[in-house]
């Protein structure tokens, strides 16, 4: 018999939509996958099942009334844990946020429910969405559904594991130097960073303003773009918002048709001198090889290029992003919400004590490493120069844009990695983020889709293209997929 919480979310649509299955009788199917599966992989903080089941049955009377429904009629639904549900808690896997209950919904949750999407619970991430492995998670860590022994990937470990074991048929996670791809390429799955300000970031936990951008995990590209259409567009509450000026959805028309020969057809294809020469595994350079032979096997234009300043990104993107999170983070003082210290004397104390209570090691670390970065008399060596060089990567990648479509890198440089291998080693950790973080400096989109694996581990290939050209890498994603499909 078929598990259908294995199904992609376009075959639990069409079966609701054709009365196969009721949304009520899939949402109960999954919180059963998802009892039988949080023993082990520990992918949820706080579950929705109550309401949840009232969403469902609202689907179901549309369904039997005849009124139309919506892009994701009855599809359940993961939300990491630092995007605002309206009485659902929101921890952001820290004590700070332990009890957290929030008074009103994200503008991404909103537009789920509009789409009569089923939210099934919060998703487990790192703490404040600091960490590459779901591990400085306040309330443990979650387990990789393929290899119990290692890592998700983070700081989304929680929503891409919650996918890959079928909990969920899709979810929403946060990316700010690569926390959705990376757990996309660790678990298997579809993940997309999509351009800076075409999701409303409006009710998402900030960690780092000008990097963070919400986006979606599926089980194959069709399935991520479906969960992507529905929650772009533009938002007067969100300042950082595009505003489209035909109101139409930017990455173009959603393809009905998976025609894998023809997206790749003239298609012009840059890969990075770079990222051979930056000491990846000689296994990740044969995968990535493969994969390129594919593309050109479809019909896509390979060229090898450069963007010289690649090197210098990961070093500028924990000095911009830590700064950013260090001043964000002082909201959380135990005065006006989050955890409270019990034992203070002076309001020095209360601060302090409240802080050093509820914050786990990343976080401090990570604080202390941007308020130092903004320190008098550092500011201009360290956070004014990372700026500089955020520049230059911007401008490396307009270079390149001007001539090719999209840019192949793998996702990750290394393959998921055990429990505590690299907890207690922070820049082994932070290398993780080597491919993924220059995407957020320069705010343009990417995807991350299964490409092989070596030794039962699976590898992510990072698809990269120019703001607000979502069409392309979902074009080149399709048509990718179509080709290992197809035996390519």
């Amino acid at each position: 018999m078929t598990d259908i919480t294995k199904l992609s979310a376009f075959e639990m649509k069409r079966m609701i939509c054709e009365k196969e299955i009721s949304s009520r009788e899939l949402t109960e199917l999954h919180f059963n996958k998802i009892d039988e599966m949080e023993k082990s992989i520990n992918a949820f903080i706080t579950l929705n099942k109550e309401e949840a089941l009232k969403l469902a049955d609202k689907v179901d009377e549309k369904i039997r009334n005849g009124e139309k429904v919506g892009l994701l009629s009855g599809i359940p639904i993961g939300v990491k844990d630092n995007i605002m549900t309206k009485n659902l808690r929101t921890t952001c896997g820290s004590k700070m946020l332990e009890n957290f209950i929030p008074p009103y919904d994200a503008t991404v949750v909103e537009r789920i429910k509009s789409a009569d999407g089923i939210i099934m619970g919060k998703t487990n991430m790192d703490e404040f969405a600091m960490g590459s492995s779901t591990e400085t998670s306040y309330f443990g860590p979650t387990k990789n559904p393929i290899d119990l022994e290692r890592v998700p990937g983070g700081s989304s470990g929680g929503s891409a594991a919650a996918v890959r074991a079928g909990e969920v048929a899709l979810s929403l996670g946060t990316d700010t130097g690569g926390s959705i791809r990376q757990p996309a390429s660790y678990c298997d799955v579809v993940g997309i960073k999509p351009t800076y300000g075409i999701v409303s970031r409006y009710g998402t936990v900030a960690m780092a303003n000008t990097l963070d951008q919400v986006g979606v995990f599926g089980r194959d590209v069709k399935d991520a773009v479906l969960m992507l259409s529905s929650i772009t567009g533009y938002d007067e509450k969100d300042s950082t918002s595009f505003k489209n000026p035909d109101g139409t959805i930017i990455f173009g028309s959603f393809p009905k048709e998976m025609d894998y020969d023809n997206y790749l057809k003239g298609m012009k294809i840059a890969i990075p001198k770079e990222i051979f020469n930056i000491g990846i595994d000689s296994s990740i350079k044969e995968q990535m090889n493969k994969s390129i032979k594919i593309f050109e096997a479809l019909g896509a234009e390979i060229s090898e290029i450069s963007l010289p300043h690649l090197e210098y990104a990961l070093a500028a993107y924990y000095i911009i992003s830590t700064s950013e999170l260090s001043s964000n983070l002082a909201r959380f003082d135990g005065v006006r919400y989050g955890h409270r210290a019990k034992e203070y004397t002076t309001l020095d104390e209360l601060y302090t004590n409240s802080r050093t209570e509820a914050f786990g090691e990343e976080v401090k670390r990570r604080i202390m490493l941007g308020t130092y970065s903004l320190t008098k008399g550092y500011a201009e060596e360290h956070y004014k120069k990372a700026l500089k060089v955020r520049t230059l990567i911007i401008e490396d990648f307009n270079n390149v844009f001007s001539k090719y479509d999209v840019i192949l890198s793998p996702t990750s440089p290394i393959l998921p990695f055990k429990f505590g291998e690299k907890l207690k080693d922070p820049l082994a950790m932070y290398k993780a983020d080597l491919f993924t973080a220059p995407i957020n400096l320069a705010g343009i989109c990417a995807m991350s889709v299964p490409c092989g694996s070596i030794d039962g581990l699976p590898l992510g290939l990072q698809i990269i293209g120019d703001k607000y050209k979502e069409a392309n890498i979902i074009k080149a994603g399709l048509g990718f997929e179509g080709g290992i499909k197809n035996g390519l």
